[in-house]
């Protein structure tokens, strides 16, 4: 009997944490209890993307790849922090990625993709400098 009761009250108490720590998310039928948050940027200043084209006979071609991403602009308060580039479609499907940390100096990132991807279904650039 000390058993059954040990478990009942193991189980109210266990339902009871679940249910208080929901209720801290100040839920409602209608929300998901996310927030977002605005959050400076390292530069006020525009980057610029630019990317060369290369003639390839091996996958994915034959024909014309990008395989270096090159951006300009960088400013001194970008230095040594994480980045993301993502070559994309028209859709905003992600054709590849590339991680890496910004220079300690100058104003220029070279950004390596491997795999190298089509050039004829690059359609956006998209710079994300965090940290």
């Amino acid at each position: 009997m000390k058993r059954i009761v040990g478990a009942v009250l193991a189980g109210l108490m266990t339902f009871g944490l679940v249910l208080g720590m929901a209720a801290s998310l100040n839920l409602t039928s209608d929300s998901l209890g996310s927030q977002t948050t605005v959050v400076a940027a390292c530069q006020a200043a525009a980057l610029n993307a630019t990317y060369t084209s290369s003639y390839t006979a091996a996958a994915p071609g034959p024909g014309y790849t990008v395989g270096t991403v090159t951006i300009t602009g960088l400013a001194a308060t970008c230095y040594s922090k994480p980045y993301k580039v993502t070559l994309a479609t028209a859709a905003g499907a992600s054709l590849g990625e590339a991680t890496g940390t910004t220079p300690s100096s100058g104003t220029t990132i070279v950004v390596t993709f491997s795999p190298v991807v089509a050039a004829t279904s690059v359609t956006a650039i998209s710079v994300v400098i965090s940290g």
